[in-house]
């Protein structure tokens, strides 16, 4: 049987629809300074699994997620933490600002490193601290410049 050229791109087409049925993507806005180079760095650096979470697809530029449902999301390029007198945690060699307002889901963003990175844990399917530990040795602290420091670092988030 042969197919007209558009009759064989409309199978293609479902095929392609049915094959996306299977995975679902993780809906992200990408930060502004997305286009950092840097954060190409980051994004090819992601690993496969985090704290024995799947690595999923985001629709967002330099951005990452874990888990199903999500556990941990991360975002290249979010505008650097100025001072502060926030929660400030050293794991993985990085120092990280923690915003515990919505726990058990924690916001943390690297402090003092360019470009910026944001990761938000779901810390009652994850230990933040595996998560952190993990990016910031395998990540975030080969891909980017440290370029200052907390000056006072506080203990390591809650376990589940």
């Amino acid at each position: 049987m042969r197919l007209l050229p558009s009759a064989a791109a409309a199978l293609l087409l479902v095929a392609a629809a049915a094959l996306a049925g299977c995975t679902s993507t993780v809906d992200m806005q990408p930060a502004d300074g997305a286009n950092d180079p840097a954060c190409a760095e980051v994004t090819v650096r992601l690993p496969d699994h985090i704290a024995d979470q799947p690595r999923r697809w985001t629709d967002a530029q330099a951005s990452g997620a874990w888990g199903d449902p999500s556990a941990v999301l991360l975002r290249c390029g979010v505008t650097a933490p100025g001072p502060t007198e926030a929660k400030c945690i050293t794991l993985g060699g990085v120092d990280w600002i923690v915003d515990e307002s919505r726990a058990p889901n924690y916001l943390v963003t690297t402090y003092g490193r360019v470009p910026a990175i944001e990761v938000f844990i779901d810390n009652e399917i994850v230990s933040p601290n595996d998560v952190l530990t993990e990016l910031g040795e395998r990540v975030v602290g080969v891909a980017t410049t440290a370029e200052g420091a907390c000056t006072l670092t506080e203990t390591l988030l809650p376990e589940r």
